[in-house]
């Protein structure tokens, strides 16, 4: 993506921006249920802000420009905080993808009623595009992603336990073997969830 930055600059600064509000909604909102749920952790921390710089890991950043691919900094909670663990942290982790997802929708209505200024369009169909990407990403019930905390507050309890020991022990390598360009170049996660991705964005934009 850094190959932008010379080629499209104005592409670049967009899909910058687009980025840091993603991850911001993304992180904040995980932190706002935590909170809710009765859990201090994200809120001693400053998680608790919409300030960018908050959420932000510096190399999932840079990773991110370079390559397309990266990460926001966890926001940590404490499961011995929560009334009922399983299922709040399965709350907890379902709130990042669906913040996305709700500002996806939020900015195809300003897509809708403000077509005639370009750079409102432009804006407004990156950070759709960005949104939705990293909300469906996340939803993958692979660990460290979303997806796995929200898989094992719906399994029955033994069920879970062992989903958890499995990604635990295998989660990240299973990731990144998910991430990896396969001889035809396309990742085996991109092929899963593309589809996906390009039928909401039909629906949105």
């Amino acid at each position: 993506m850094i190959s932008q930055l010379f080629s499209s600059p104005v592409f670049f600064v967009l899909y910058f921006i687009s980025l840091l509000i993603a991850i911001t909604i993304h992180e904040f909102s995980h932190a706002l249920a935590a909170d809710r749920l009765g859990d201090p952790t994200p809120r001693s921390q400053g998680r608790l802000t919409l300030n960018p710089l908050k959420h932000l890991d510096p190399i999932g950043t840079i990773s991110m420009l370079l390559v397309g691919f990266g990460w926001g900094r966890p926001v940590e909670f404490d499961p011995y905080n929560l009334d009922k663990p399983r299922r709040d942290a399965a709350i907890i982790s379902l709130a990042g993808p669906v913040s996305n997802i709700l500002l996806a929708i939020a900015f195809s209505l300003v897509l809708k009623f403000f077509p005639q200024s370009l750079v409102i369009s432009l804006l407004s169909y990156s950070i759709i595009t960005i949104n939705v990407s990293l909300a469906i990403f996340n939803l993958v019930p692979i660990g460290p992603l979303d997806g796995q905390k929200i898989l094992s507050g719906i399994l029955p309890r033994d069920l879970a336990y062992e989903f958890e020991a499995i990604m635990h022990r295998y989660g990240t390598l299973l990731l990144l073997l998910f991430i990896v360009p396969s001889f035809g170049g396309q990742t085996p996660i991109h092929s899963l969830i593309s589809p996906i991705i390009g039928a909401i964005l039909k629906l949105l934009v």
